[in-house]
């Protein structure tokens, strides 16, 4: 892995990723760097940025595949229209969509942000017909996009998605092991989506993974000590490289890997209906792994390390020495620590990648939204981090979770592991080729 910063190298490699997006760029990457827009500004999490790309992308797979059947669609198999316009049936599946994901967002999308997040949308919609030519052809598409949106926000329109978010009454666990609330953070956040309706899991809990390690075993003493070591806000023995990575992979997981994901489709060559298949692919996958991953979560309950560090004293762990004022690098979520759901998404994002490319060992570069200022996608000096195949980047994603104080090692590995599993269901069962 190598990083870039500042300098003439950054300057090219930077034009030649946004010259490249712009010559490959199709209507279907261009509609998900559209519905990026809210996460980038900050005004949606991450669960249902999952739910909302999930969603957009099943409708555009489906529209442009009731025009010309090349997979299998997820929901809705409608008769051929050979000669309706991809551009218009893409364009408007996900604006559909996308406004009424948006438009029933609560306490997730900050008030202020709704209204100039929806009339964006509407703009980019307007943008995109004002492109096309009139006629029955375009008219065929508008009509094509309406329908499989209407289906699909109707599929979805009691998943359970709806749980409320801020769960003050949560109970606390008091033995050790055991979930307590983490300073600045007096509640549970969103215990009730593992019970939201997976897009490709039989269920929830099917490839929910075996239980951490018992505070008072070896290996958890091994977990603990490198989290107290490495994940520390002062103090630390993270290298400077490291501290980068911890900040960088802080950004949440639709925005970084769908990201990626554009940045190899854009040098990769696939057409519109592959593209097509790619992005819905990678967001099922990502949403489910949120589900599987806050049922699991809250399945186990397990303590976060800025609690167990804390309380080291009172374990029944001869071997784990506390720290009353052990702080992480970056505030604790307000979420159980087993598994990592950082770690599942980037496992469930590059075994997605893996298979549709049918190869690991793709070289690519990413920035992010949450270094310094002046380091991030948009900034003066931004800082590109470069690999040289998908779980190159998903193992530092799992790491990152070490490096900033968030997870043990345990939850990281079995993350990683879980989200594979469910990236695998989705591609081995889900938009086959027709063929």
């Amino acid at each position: 892995m190598r990083t870039f910063t500042l300098g003439i190298c950054i300057c090219f490699l930077t034009l030649s990723l946004v010259w490249s997006a712009l010559v490959w760029a199709d209507v279907v990457t261009i509609w998900n760097g559209n519905a990026s827009k809210p996460a980038r500004t900050g005004c949606i999490d991450a669960l249902n940025e999952s739910r909302m790309y999930a969603m957009m992308h099943i409708a555009i797979h489906d529209a442009v595949n009731a025009i010309d059947r090349r997979f299998q669609p997820y929901i809705l198999d409608l008769p051929e229209i050979p000669g309706a316009s991809v551009d218009a049936a893409v364009a408007t599946a996900a604006r559909d969509v996308l406004v009424s994901a948006l438009d029933t967002l609560s306490f997730e999308l900050i008030p202020e942000c709704r209204p100039p997040a929806i009339t964006e949308v509407e703009e980019d919609y307007t943008a995109a017909l004002g492109d096309i030519s009139d006629g029955d052809s375009k008219m065929q598409g508008i009509a094509i996009g309406r329908a499989v949106a209407a289906v699909v926000l109707a599929l979805r329109s009691a998943d359970g998605s709806d749980t409320p978010f801020i769960d003050s009454d949560y109970p606390q666990g008091t033995k050790p092991g055991e979930y307590r609330f983490t300073p600045g953070a007096p509640f549970a956040f969103a215990p009730g989506w593992g019970n939201v309706t997976p897009f490709v899991l039989k269920d929830s809990a099917q490839f929910r993974p075996g239980p951490p390690y018992a505070v008072t075993s070896k290996r958890y003493t091994a977990d603990f000590d490198e989290v107290k070591r490495r994940g520390v806000n002062e103090g630390s023995t993270r290298t400077d490289d490291e501290t980068q990575i911890a900040r960088f992979w802080l950004e949440n997981s639709p925005l970084q890997w769908n990201r990626i994901a554009r940045t190899v489709s854009a040098t990769s060559g696939l057409n519109l209906w592959e593209n097509a298949r790619l992005f819905a692919l990678l967001n099922i996958a990502l949403a489910d792994g949120y589900v599987g991953s806050w049922e699991t979560k809250y399945h186990y309950n397990y303590w976060r390390p800025e609690t167990a560090i804390q309380l080291a004293a009172t374990d029944d762990n001869p071997d784990t020495i506390a720290d009353p004022n052990w702080q992480p690098l970056d505030p604790t979520p307000a979420i159980p620590d087993y598994d990592s759901g950082h770690s599942v998404q980037g496992g469930a994002a590059a075994e997605v990648l893996q298979r549709v490319f049918k190869t690991d060992q793709v070289s690519f570069s990413t920035c992010s939204t949450t270094l310094l200022e002046d380091e991030r996608c948009d900034g003066s000096n931004p800082v590109l981090r470069s690999y040289s195949s998908f779980s190159e980047a998903a193992d530092e994603n799992g790491l990152s979770r070490i490096l900033v104080g968030y997870h043990f090692r345990k939850a990281v590995e079995e993350g990683i592991t879980h989200g594979r599993k469910i990236a695998k269901r989705a591609v081995d069962h889900f938009l086959k080729p027709v063929d």
